[in-house]
């Protein structure tokens, strides 16, 4: 019996001595086997020593059994395995409570996981203990950046001044994730949709999140073939990394499992919008399940993202790049030709704002296309998307475009007509019509490319037509109210008040840019940065 302990616990030995070996090289693959293959050996020698107490032995046993769950908690961590490696933490802290190590490792796999008032609960333990003093400067910076990260959580307030105003120079801006006051509903414009709780403001931020996955690279111009080549390998990169994901965070294959796949819409559950919310994650309660790559491929066919589109803006450096990614919670945000959001894409996380001011129970929607358009054009865009819009604005240029004069207006523009003549029927059209608020504002961004370029000519336009054309400020104040804030309204917007003051701007007209630019890119920066972004902008 006393060979047969020996000779086990030589064994032991060398399994930790080998596992700590590959530790330290960082082969965290192997370091995971071996410390399971110790682990378990421990845990059999532990329930022998059960049956015939020894105290110190049984101690010994334990602490080892604590430091390798521990330091596979740390391997499994680096491998983005977080469901084990925080499991893991859990049965060292069992053991010891208070083991430094494994409070440390904790922490930062609870900052991962976006469970940011729990990390700092683990941080402020790991800080009492005297070891803290040998790593106290790490340890003040894990601290900070948690407090940052959980007050964005709590308050949904960023800021990438800094950032912007260095010319996006440097590591992306570090992100928390944030749901404002929002809730999962059905839908009147297809399935489940996202709603509204509170009146919120343009610019206001409506929730930040994280990409599951993402999927990068330069698209050639001239070459469409090697472009759809190269997108097909992106496409399969991509959903293997979804796939990865999945098949390691039973949390995320039941989020993917909640989103619309195509099929069954209308009768999908509507999910609690506290299911999103990393804090409030109950992951040992969830099944785990094998992958069907049938699924996969449907739900990403109908939710991934692109990033550079009609109603986005990509900063810094993946500005360069086509991106594709999945972001669950913008996955269930439907399309409408009068939007109230935006998203800015800053890293592989995304913000959501408010792009005009919206009330509390009206639903949040993206333009999936450009919105600045014809309805005619927008009826073709939505049948390449695969449904039929049947917005408010839809159904109000559906009946309007309807008369005589508004398809000579069309047809003239097609075949050459001035633009401020046309700007000039139309506006004649809607006084006679009664076009009234929002409605004005709806024809005006379907015309925009003719108020646009009637406002940039040389002014001859202008002034042949008078005070029968309305001022630049009230089409871009009407258009933006109707359709949300735009980049190129916001142009036209800056062009004239340059125009008018020859260069300069006054204080009311930079306050009315600023508005204007905070329902484009969001609150998320101060004046002297907004001012840096406008200014980028207006050069692109």
């Amino acid at each position: 019996m006393k060979e047969d302990l020996e000779m086990g616990e030589e064994l032991m030995q060398h399994l930790r001595s080998r596992a700590t070996e590959l530790l330290l090289r960082e082969e965290w693959n192997e370091s995971v086997q071996a410390y399971s293959d110790f682990i378990s050996l421990c845990q059999h020698h532990i329930s022998h020593t059960h049956q015939r107490p020894d105290l110190d032995h049984l101690l010994k046993l334990q602490k080892s059994l604590c430091l390798a769950l521990s330091n596979r908690a740390e391997a499994r961590y680096r491998l983005r395995d977080l469901a084990n490696a925080l499991q893991d933490c859990d049965g060292a802290l069992e053991i010891e409570g208070t083991h430094f190590k494994t409070l440390l490792c904790k922490g930062k796999i609870l900052l991962s996981l976006n469970r940011y008032s729990l990390a700092l609960d683990c941080f402020k333990a790991v800080l009492l203990d005297p070891q803290a003093g040998l790593k106290c400067e790490a340890l003040n910076g894990c601290l900070e950046r948690c407090k940052q990260l959980e007050h964005q959580s709590r308050t949904g307030v960023f800021d990438l001044s800094d950032w912007v105003v260095n010319g996006f120079r440097g590591k992306f801006p570090e992100l928390a994730e944030y749901i404002g006051p929002v809730e999962i509903r059905k839908s009147e414009i297809r399935g489940r949709g996202l709603f509204a709780t509170k009146n919120v403001d343009a610019g206001t931020s409506i929730f930040a999140t994280k990409a599951i996955a993402t999927e990068r690279c330069i698209l050639p111009d001239q070459n469409e073939e090697l472009a759809d080549n190269i997108q097909l390998v992106m496409w399969k990169n991509f959903i293997d990394k979804v796939v990865e994901s999945a098949s390691k965070c039973k949390r995320l294959h039941h989020l993917l499992s909640v989103l619309s796949n195509g099929e069954d819409e209308d009768v999908r559950e509507v999910p609690d919008v506290n299911l999103f919310r990393a804090e409030t994650e109950e992951e040992s309660a969830l099944s785990m399940g094998m992958v069907d790559m049938d699924k996969i491929l449907n739900t990403l066919d109908v939710n991934s993202l692109v990033e550079d589109a009609a109603s986005s803006k990509v900063l810094g450096k993946n500005s360069d790049y086509y991106g594709v990614g999945l972001w669950i919670l913008p996955a269930f945000i439907n399309h409408s030709c009068s939007p109230n959001a935006r998203r800015l894409h800053v890293g592989d996380h995304v913000i959501v704002h408010a792009s005009r001011d919206i009330k509390a129970g009206e639903e949040i929607t993206f333009a999936y296309f450009d919105v600045l358009s014809p309805w005619r054009k927008r009826m073709g865009m939505s049948k390449i998307w695969g449904f039929q819009c049947n917005c408010k604005r839809c159904k109000f240029e559906e009946q309007i475009c309807s008369k005589m004069e508004m398809q000579e207006i069309q047809m003239g523009l097609e075949r050459g007509l001035n633009m401020g003549d046309a700007v000039y029927r139309l506006e004649e059209g809607m006084r006679r019509w009664m076009v009234r608020g929002d409605e004005k504002g709806y024809l005006r961004a379907s015309f925009w490319v003719a108020y646009s370029e009637a406002y940039e000519s040389d002014h001859k336009t202008v002034r042949r037509w008078g005070r029968r054309i309305p001022a630049a400020e009230a089409v871009v104040d009407s258009v933006s109210k109707a359709v949300g804030s735009d980049e190129r309204v916001l142009k036209a917007f800056l062009a004239g008040v340059k125009r008018r003051c020859g260069g300069g701007s006054g204080l009311v007209e930079m306050e009315r840019a600023m508005k204007l630019a905070r329902g484009v890119y969001g609150k998320v920066m101060k004046k002297q940065a907004m001012r840096t972004l406008i200014e980028l902008g207006n050069h692109e």
